[in-house]
């Protein structure tokens, strides 16, 4: 399938994983790059930029196919060494980077120097504009289904993509609710040039995460999802669990005068023990809605080949059809 996006990123398949953390290794990028589409190391998995060039230099020995780093921009006391993961992807030789988080503006020269192109996260149309006038390359449009960080505007890809067609000029793609040929040919109507995929590449083979972790996803239905953090204009998508529940009880008690150290122990520090170790109630843990549509664990190349099957099937057998 062509589109901008397998256009601008070398990619057969408009199809891109997203950054997840303690999920995007290389062994699930690169599983992605071989299938077709677009695999991401996450970045700050990574703890220290020494860690993500091992992680690149890894990545690179499993495919020889385009793939590119997540790297998050956060507001911290103490930040990451941003400086040293940029200069990290830059002497991998990665030439696509997903930013993500805080406006990624001062990045972007070293970046671009660089020959790397950027698609910058966003979950509102406003913002993607804003990516467009500094430079991004491509957006990835996350509508209020996403799992993960949701934005504050609750407003779901139906309008969403239609919304980002009509103000974007560079190529765009769709995340949040995306897992199959439904999803992908959904997403090309509704203006965008391929699709984002979080929760449904944790439920695979390649995915490096505990079984009991992709069982959960299978498990779950499209209403097993909560909104957490909100009164922390910090909204998160996550899986409905106990501690999930403590959050929520939490919120309620406290109201407006909630603060980020009342949740610590349900938020920080939690994803090795639950991706890796398989803890389901260590903590809480993005997914997203999507986990509706998931019920089986294939391998990448199984998921992708699947999807692009019945994209073709849809648009040539149904959608034409309608027409004759």
């Amino acid at each position: 399938m062509k589109t901008r996006i397998t256009e601008l990123f070398g990619i057969e398949r408009p199809i891109i994983q997203g950054g997840m953390h303690y999920v995007g290794f290389a062994e699930l990028a690169a599983a992605v790059s071989n299938a077709g589409g677009l695999g991401l190391i996450t970045g700050l998995t990574q703890k220290t930029p020494a860690l993500l060039a091992q992680e690149i230099a890894r990545c690179r020995e499993l495919t020889d196919k385009p793939f590119g780093v997540n790297l998050t921009f956060l507001p911290a006391v103490n930040p990451p060494d941003y400086p040293g993961y940029v200069q990290a992807i830059i002497d991998g030789g990665v030439k696509i980077v997903e930013t993500a988080g805080n406006n990624p503006q001062k990045w972007l020269p070293a970046l671009k120097d660089a020959g790397i192109k950027v698609i910058h996260k966003c979950t509102s149309v406003r913002h993607a504009l804003k990516a467009q006038s500094i430079g991004c390359d491509a957006i990835s449009v996350d509508g209020f289904e996403c799992a993960g960080h949701p934005g504050e505007d609750d407003v779901p890809n139906f309008i969403l993509l239609p919304r980002a067609a009509k103000e974007l000029s560079i190529p765009f793609v769709a995340s949040g609710g995306m897992a199959d040929g439904r999803s992908l040919v959904a997403a090309l109507a509704l203006g965008a040039d391929g699709i984002n995929m979080g929760t449904r590449f944790i439920a695979t083979k390649e995915a490096p995460v505990h079984q009991n972790v992709k069982d959960a996803i299978v498990a779950a239905s499209e209403l097993d999802t909560r909104l957490i953090m909100r009164p922390l204009r910090n909204t998160e998508r996550v899986l409905l669990n106990d501690a999930t529940q403590r959050v929520i009880e939490k919120e309620r008690q406290l109201g407006n005068s909630l603060t980020f150290a009342d949740i610590v122990p349900e938020v920080a520090g939690v994803y090795p023990r639950v991706m890796q170790q398989g803890d389901m109630e260590a903590g809480v843990w993005s997914c997203g809605m999507v986990a509706g549509l998931i019920d089986d664990v294939p391998s990448v190349q199984q998921l992708l080949d699947r999807i692009m099957a019945e994209a073709e099937a849809l648009i040539r057998q149904r959608l034409t059809g309608l027409l004759n």
